[in-house]
């Protein structure tokens, strides 16, 4: 529930609120993706943040102060007018969408593998799926009833604290085992590790723009409104099974082969959502965006633990940095050459590109691994 409220709803219920946005506030597409970036932006803070031995050693604590914050930001935004205050919104729910999914992951990952029941952490990154699809079903529902955006951000500010509450609820007080404080490390990338920090860096690249701006497209396309009230749906949909799905490829292909392929499979996606713009297209784009994103997150961090024997924290920290500024870079970039060529097709083939290129690196180093 913790991703569901945090990420699910807090980071992805921009994009199909979005579309109202633009209409209402005359907003250019380079201002919406500049508020998008601005929440990744939050997110590269809140990542280094979660790794400091302050937070590490009281997670369940943070876990809950993140998720109010979140739930706070994203109602709030109902209440912003102009540019800057939506910009410190975002960006504050980055800081703590960030936050969650490291204290969330650290307290859950911990005792199911105490539990030995590691093969259901896919259960745990599901909640992103199902956080995109209750937030997708509500603001689809509260259009159909003329609602204006504002009512649209109080909507999935009151699911995120709802969400937020089941959390607190399900998650119990840490049970006392002294937690200590991870090493520090000089921030240089492990030469081992840094084709794949490269490689998630493009992935972050990616894969945002589609994910910034689906709905919006879909929009923009006359014919196709008839599915905008259901297409973010189909993605977090999709999303729920991924991670498991994937990781399952990950035990019979190897991590960096599974890593590549679904590298792929969201490339031919983000292409498909400007190259086949119908119906089917756009359906397509919306299962294979969201059937991979998680699945290549959890894949990619896995690769960095197995890269960096012994120094798992200092290598999903280099991953998260680097993926961070992929996608920060992303939706700003993609709102600028829109407005420069009137279509989202340049920077999603830009973006096709990025993950085609991650692709290669990630199969570049399967093979260089195979071969030591």
């Amino acid at each position: 529930m913790a991703l569901a409220a945090a990420l699910g709803i807090g980071r992805f219920a921009y994009t199909p609120i979005l579309p109202e946005m633009l209409d209402a506030l005359c907003w250019t597409k380079v201002e919406g993706g500049l508020i998008a970036s601005a929440n990744y932006l939050g997110y590269l803070i809140g990542a280094v943040l979660a790794g400091k031995p302050l937070i590490a050693m009281k997670p369940r604590l943070h876990l809950l102060s993140a998720l109010a914050l979140s739930a706070l930001s994203t109602t709030s935004m109902a209440l912003a007018s102009d540019l800057p205050s939506f910009l410190v919104l975002r960006f504050g729910g980055g800081i703590a969408s960030a936050i969650v999914i490291v204290c969330a992951s650290s307290l859950v990952l911990e005792r199911l593998a105490r539990a030995g029941h590691e093969s259901l952490s896919g259960m745990h990154f599901a909640g992103v799926g199902l956080g995109i699809m209750i937030s997708a079903a509500a603001v689809s529902a509260l259009v159909a009833l003329g609602a204006s955006w504002r009512v649209l951000w109080v909507g999935a500010g009151a699911i995120a604290m709802g969400a937020a509450i089941a959390a607190a609820v399900l998650i119990p007080p840490e049970d006392g085992l002294a937690r200590v404080p991870p090493p520090v490390h000089a921030e240089r990338v492990p030469p081992r590790l840094r084709t794949m920090v490269v490689a998630n860096g493009l992935f972050g690249f990616g894969y945002v723009i589609t994910a910034t701006f689906l709905v919006t497209i879909v929009r923009r396309a006359g014919d196709l409104q008839s599915i905008e009230p259901w297409v973010w749906m189909l993605f977090g949909l999709a999303a729920v099974p991924s991670v498991t799905i994937w990781c399952q490829l990950g035990e019979r292909l190897g991590i960096m082969n599974a890593y590549a392929l679904a590298c792929l499979v969201e490339a031919l996606a983000v292409a498909t959502s400007v190259e086949w713009v119908t119906v089917p297209g756009i359906s397509v784009s919306a299962v294979l965006l969201g059937g991979t994103f998680m699945g290549i997150t959890a894949l990619g961090l896995t690769a960095a633990r197995n890269l960096c024997h012994g120094e798992p924290q200092r290598a999903i920290g280099q991953m998260t940095l680097s993926f961070a500024i992929g996608q920060m870079i992303g939706p700003t970039l993609a709102g600028w050459l829109m407005e420069r060529s009137g279509s989202f097709r340049t920077p999603s083939l830009l973006a096709a590109s990025a993950l085609l290129a991650a692709a290669a690196l990630a199969r570049a180093k399967a093979r260089g691994s195979s071969e030591r």
